[in-house]
């Protein structure tokens, strides 16, 4: 009867655009046997996509109020459901595993978490790669595009920035689970980014440390210079998180890697080389590039443009200035829907789902 719940959970997840696939091992039981209790993993599947108050939730479901309100409260602050309180009143949602519960989860990480995530990331990756649209889109850094090349505000992390109200940072979950492994790296830890739109949101909020607009500048500067690639969600507007990645420990990234690939990330613009002011230092193929994309010629280095994400981190440390961002033909951009709400709708038509009971 245990299994069951969480069987009945792992559906409704993989039900949702993001998905959350079986195996035959049955590891993702085990992974939400970890997070939920099983009377948490039964009301999970009671929520819905769009903010509710506990009275709201118990009106629609029958379950008793006095149970719900500490319940769902606990659950938030466990990172298991999205929550948020406004002007006092808190209100509550189910979130998909990625981007979602997992990364919620970071408090809570130890060992076995990272093994049991480790060993499904291949499955998870393998669906989340294979459809469109993309989950993620590269912003590069904004100071390496040239200003006639006409970026758009979904495209420049200062107007990502400068729409949201407030901010948070938290430690980088994938780095976390990789340091549990033994294969983690030295970049800097609390360098993810949560934003919002809504005034104050973080200041009760259990994920991340509030931060100023002006701390959330100085994270993307400190993620620059460690070079770390600015990752968010491919909408254009609303971005909810700004990730800062590294490709040693980010799954994104990996995936990139090892595919040999960009296809998988929406990217806007490249990276080259000129071959003749090139000196062959190397800096940016050993040091600043986290997908493997430039390689070594005889005198000189060249991008790999079909490996090539456009984060621009090597245009910043290149002593000789021979690197610049270039903006893709129109005929190879892909324009990100324009809403969260948008983007799972396309997603869902692709993988064949219907979650329209869960709005």
């Amino acid at each position: 009867m245990t299994d069951d719940v969480y069987r009945r959970l792992q559906k409704v997840l993989d039900t949702l655009p993001n998905g959350f696939p079986a195996t035959d091992s049955g590891i993702e039981l085990r992974i939400l046997k970890k997070v939920f209790t099983p009377e948490e993993a039964d009301l999970f599947c009671d929520l819905k996509l769009h903010f509710e108050t506990a009275d709201q939730i118990a009106r629609r479901t029958g379950r008793p109020k006095e149970e719900l309100s500490p319940r769902l409260t606990a659950m938030w602050h466990r990172g298991e459901i999205l929550g948020a309180e406004v002007m006092g009143i808190r209100v509550f949602k189910m979130i998909p595993w990625i981007v979602g519960i997992y990364e919620f989860q970071v408090a809570r990480m130890d060992r076995e978490f990272a093994e049991l995530c480790n060993a499904y990331e291949a499955f998870f990756k393998a669906q989340l790669i294979s459809h469109k649209p993309k989950l993620m889109q590269v912003v590069p850094v904004e100071k390496h595009i040239d200003a006639r090349q006409q970026s758009l505000s979904f495209q420049q992390v200062s107007a990502i920035i400068d729409s949201a109200t407030s901010f948070a940072v938290n430690e980088c979950i994938c780095n976390k689970g990789k340091q549990l492994l033994g294969q983690g790296c030295d970049k800097p830890k609390e360098i993810c980014m949560g934003l919002s739109r809504v005034p104050g949101v973080f200041d009760n909020h259990p994920w991340g440390r509030p931060i100023t607009r002006e701390e959330a500048y100085d994270t993307l500067r400190l993620a620059e210079e460690h070079g770390l690639v600015h990752l968010t969600s491919n909408v254009q507007s609303d971005h909810m998180f700004i990730c800062n990645c590294c490709g040693c420990c980010c799954p994104v990234l990996d995936t990139l890697k090892a595919s040999g690939t960009a296809e998988h990330v929406n990217a806007s613009f490249y990276a080259e080389i000129d071959a003749d002011a090139c000196s062959g230092c190397g800096v940016c193929a050993d040091e600043r590039c986290q997908v493997d994309a430039i390689d070594a010629g005889d005198d000189t280095y060249r991008v790999l443009r079909h490996r090539c994400i456009g984060c621009g981190l090597c245009v910043s440390t290149c002593p000789e200035e021979a690197i610049r961002l270039v903006r893709k033909p129109q005929e190879e951009l892909e324009a990100p829907p324009e809403t969260q709400d948008k983007w799972m709708e396309a997603r869902g038509k692709v993988r064949g789902v219907d979650f329209s009971a869960l709005k």
